[in-house]
């Protein structure tokens, strides 16, 4: 597995669970639960980890997200 991102941001961590899973992609999301127990503080960073062998999806899904992100900043 390869570390994807790392991020607080809620929205951005449950649209990526849903784009891996639309495509039967397993993702893990490290540091869910010590992220919780600091206080909402954004101390600790969620790390959204994928497979290896999807590396190369992943980094176009991440790019997606990117995009569509700048645009909503327009």
């Amino acid at each position: 597995m390869f570390e994807l991102i790392r991020t607080n941001d809620p929205v951005l961590i449950s649209w990526l669970k849903a784009q891996f899973q639309g495509l039967g992609i397993e993702i893990v999301v490290l540091d869910e639960h010590m992220s919780a127990m600091d206080g909402s503080i954004l101390a600790i960073p969620r790390r959204i980890m994928v497979p290896a062998s999807d590396e190369v999806i992943a980094k176009e899904i991440l790019a997606e997200a990117d995009k569509l992100a700048a645009k909503d900043d327009e």
